[in-house]
């Protein structure tokens, strides 16, 4: 018999979008766990697919990703945040926001390097670093606020510091990064050669008239950053797995010579099918008001019961606190919501390396009014 391979990631199972997925279908429960909209993407977009697959555009893309995306890309950026990047040497296109932070880890980390990850954290990051010998150090970030102390992140820093990776606006907290948290990271990597991934993807769904300041809109920490970026968050296509990495060009060189040993290019008839849909800045723009509705809705729906609504300034999820209706831990609550009561959460337990429980649940709201209706009613009978 075969001797098993030792596992590179011995603590990893099954992710715990998975697993809550898999209890809400056993239990026909409404699924606000993973963080999928549960209506359709625009018909207008799905006929400029269908017209570039009927032309016969269905064979490799170019490894950087087909130019006219990536054009428009570049026009958002810089309209968006006043910074340029060359669409052909400085934009690639991936396969989703994963595969570009899972990419840029890949082109940075070695063994003994450390990198720095804010807590709660997407849980791609820390195995993505712990597959190429690469140290992880958290800063945790705590309920009701999830804010950064900037002393305590300079203290983690060491001369082994190689990769720190930001969230903004963060999933799962709806936090978003202000001008003072950007001031403090630029005083920490001046004179390092520190690198920042910055993790980007809920960037068009920022709340309240609040703006999401990216990365690059600081040329101190835009020369040394990969911004990632998802069309799945944009477009209500989370099943397309298409993305995008923005960084200089030498950086850019190094994070392709990755990228072509990995999938080496991404599907092009929907890369021009985007590349078109984008030219109508409108199909992006509405976005926060469009899910401010929503979370406004679900939020009000929720007053009338016993949870606390901790802030959401961005991102599709709104965090609970439920302390006052339960002494269960999140992850045992959570399989009793899905359970009992059949609306389906995330526990923000399973965004912390050592499953820290401050009673607090992920709700998504990327749904349609009905399903968030019937969510408010099973939630309401607690």
């Amino acid at each position: 018999m075969i001797q098993l391979p030792k596992s590179k990631l011995p603590n990893v199972g099954t992710t715990i979008f998975s697993q809550m997925t898999q209890l809400a279908n056993e239990h026909r429960a409404i699924n606000l766990s993973q963080g999928f909209p549960d209506f359709p993407a625009d018909a207008q977009l799905i006929a400029l697919a269908d017209e570039y697959m009927k032309k016969g555009f269905n064979q490799y893309a170019p490894l950087g990703g087909m130019l006219p995306l990536k054009e428009r890309i570049a026009e958002k950026i810089e309209n968006s945040h006043q910074a340029v990047y060359h669409p052909e040497t400085e934009i690639t296109i991936t396969a989703g926001g994963t595969q570009a932070i899972f990419t840029t880890i890949a082109t940075l980390v070695k063994e003994g390097d450390e990198v720095i990850i804010f807590e709660p954290a997407y849980d791609c990051y820390e195995p993505t670093v712990e597959l190429f010998g690469g140290k992880v150090k958290r800063f945790k970030m705590k309920a009701p606020n999830y804010e950064i102390d900037w002393n305590i992140v300079k203290n983690l820093v060491t001369e082994k510091t190689k990769l720190i990776i930001l969230n903004n606006p963060n999933n799962p907290s709806g936090k978003i990064l202000y001008d003072e948290d950007m001031q403090e990271l630029i005083k920490i990597v001046k004179g390092t050669s520190i690198f920042i991934l910055s993790d980007e993807v809920y960037e068009n769904i920022v709340f309240d008239e609040k703006k999401h300041l990216s990365i690059c809109k600081y040329p101190e920490l835009k020369e040394r950053s990969f911004l990632i970026a998802s069309f799945g968050k944009l477009f209500h296509i989370t099943g397309w797995k298409i993305g995008y990495c923005a960084a200089p060009k030498a950086l850019t060189e190094e994070f392709r010579k990755v990228h072509q040993f990995n999938v080496f290019c991404v599907n092009t008839p929907l890369q021009l099918a985007l590349g078109d849909y984008m030219k109508d800045d409108s199909n992006y723009l509405y976005l926060s008001n469009f899910f401010q509705e929503k979370r406004d809705f679900l939020r009000e729906g929720l007053r009338q019961t016993s949870f606390e609504l901790l802030d959401c300034e961005g991102t599709y999820f709104q965090a609970l606190k439920y302390d006052k209706i339960s002494d269960k831990n999140d992850f045992d609550f959570a399989q009793e919501l899905t359970i009992q009561h059949k609306v389906a959460t995330i526990p923000f337990s399973s965004f912390y390396q050592d499953k820290m429980n401050e009673n607090v649940i992920r709700l998504c709201f990327a749904k349609k009014t009905e399903t968030l209706e019937k969510a408010i009613e099973n939630l309401a009978k607690l």
